[in-house]
């Protein structure tokens, strides 16, 4: 079954859908109050006890759509905690997002008497461990940290009632295939699982269709489009002159809270030292930054201490930060999908955003790729000191090698140092092995 959107038009305010009042009336003293389109159609479903498939970008209200329903459902079921043991799990990708999640959990149950917790690698896992030793309502789980803590028996899933797997196609991205599929057997089969992706490759629908029974499907995004509300640009320029256009833009006061993505570790740093050196408040976010580096950040820009937030693509996902003004892909990325998870970090909660990408001649077949898949041409901004007329008159593929691939195409591609002949994995599955797919989720 699909329910689509316009099915929930008429779906006014949030006491529409049955919730408790303790959630509606924390909801609206955070000043929720119409649901967006995947609430609508997500809330009552979950809250009837049904398998649900959600296909939704974020941005959208995701996470509201699945955790108040979800704390009322266990509300319904509420008895005694049992140590060690959840009664609900979400594992998300990305220690980011797993805070985010925990936190937005704290934020709606506050009226009510439930316990949460979240664990997740780079840190110390002391207090993780103590905060499930008596057990807890929720738990808000990255991969590896959650085998890790499995293995070392401090932590059961005996008793979980719902299982909700968030960001699934950024999952298998991750090469987290193999860890979700070692937690899946461990999980009692009578459950309620609540399935979210913003794209559904073929990959990604096997992984649901082995998780789900007879499931609901909401799908309130076509796969691979962009949010409405976002003015999107695109400026040729030459390699060498991107920093200073980045300056050139940033004069312009307008751009108060941006967000600029680069694909490599080493870039963030730079482009933030560089910014920082003339005199705009900056700082970096990636891989390499420890997990309190990271979210000291991530706070500094929500409460708007710096002006420019400088990522790679683990930003893409999982920071739901309001108001943030501009997105610039200082670098184009090469999976298409990526584009639109990084554009959607503005626009936000019905708000309009700006998203500026800089193309140089090796990025332009990149621009192709994401104007075909998204089957939208983006507007080409001219009107800057380093444009590059060269640039935006070549053809797409007589300016380099470059290749844009969607990210089930990613997945399952041979790597170059593999020899030609060595069998891909099955089912879209990583080639890592599980102990590497774990030191993996760890670092997440």
């Amino acid at each position: 079954m699909t329910i689509d959107k316009k099915n929930h038009s008429d779906t006014k305010n949030f006491s529409d859908l049955k919730l408790l009042p303790e959630l509606l009336k924390t909801i609206s003293a955070e000043g929720y109050d119409k649901p967006t389109p995947i609430q609508s159609a997500a809330i009552p479903t979950i809250l009837m006890g049904k398998d649900l498939l959600g296909i939704a970008q974020t941005g959208t209200g995701k996470t509201a759509a699945f955790s108040l329903p979800l704390l009322q459902n266990l509300m319904g079921t509420k008895g005694g905690l049992t140590p060690k043991s959840p009664r609900s799990l979400i594992l998300v990708p990305t220690r980011e997002l797993a805070v985010q999640v925990h936190k937005s959990l704290e934020t709606y149950g506050r009226g009510l008497s439930m316990k949460y917790a979240v664990i997740y690698g780079g840190v110390g896992q002391a207090q993780q461990v103590q905060s499930l030793a008596r057990g807890v309502d929720v738990l808000v789980a990255t991969p590896g940290r959650l085998l890790d803590l499995l293995n070392q028996k401090y932590l059961k899933l005996d008793k979980v009632e719902i299982f909700v797997l968030d960001e699934a196609d950024r999952m298998l991205d991750m090469g987290f295939y193999r860890d979700i599929k070692q937690v899946l057997p461990l999980l009692p089969k009578k459950k309620q699982n609540l399935f979210f992706s913003a794209t559904m490759p073929r990959d990604v629908q096997d992984l649901a269709h082995s998780i789900l029974t007879e499931p609901i499907k909401v799908s309130v995004t076509p796969q691979s489009t962009t949010v409405e509300k976002i003015d999107q640009k695109v400026l040729f320029v030459k390699r060498e002159n991107k920093m200073k256009l980045l300056l050139h833009l940033l004069e312009n006061n307008d751009l108060y809270k941006v967000l600029v993505f680069v694909d490599m570790k080493h870039m963030a740093n730079k482009v933030s030292d560089q910014l920082v050196k003339n005199k705009i408040s900056s700082t970096a976010i990636h891989g390499n930054k420890s997990q309190g580096a990271r979210q000291r950040a991530i706070e500094d820009f929500k409460k708007d201490k710096i002006r420019v937030l400088v990522a790679t693509d683990i930003a893409a996902r999982g920071i739901d930060i309001d108001g943030i003004t501009h997105v610039i892909n200082f670098d184009l990325p090469h999976i298409v999908e990526s584009y639109v998870h990084r554009i959607g970090r503005t626009a936000r909660a019905g708000t309009t955003g700006e998203a500026i990408s800089f193309c140089t001649d090796y990025e332009k077949s990149y621009l192709f790729a994401i104007e075909k898949q998204t089957r939208a041409r983006i507007a080409v901004e001219a009107q800057h000191p380093f444009h590059a007329a060269e640039v935006s008159t070549a053809k797409t593929m007589s300016v380099g090698k470059a290749k844009a691939f969607s990210e089930s195409e990613r997945r399952n591609r041979p790597h170059s140092s593999r020899s030609r002949n060595a069998p891909k994995a099955r089912g879209g599955q990583s080639n890592r092995s599980p102990q590497a797919a774990s030191r993996r989720g760890r670092d997440q």
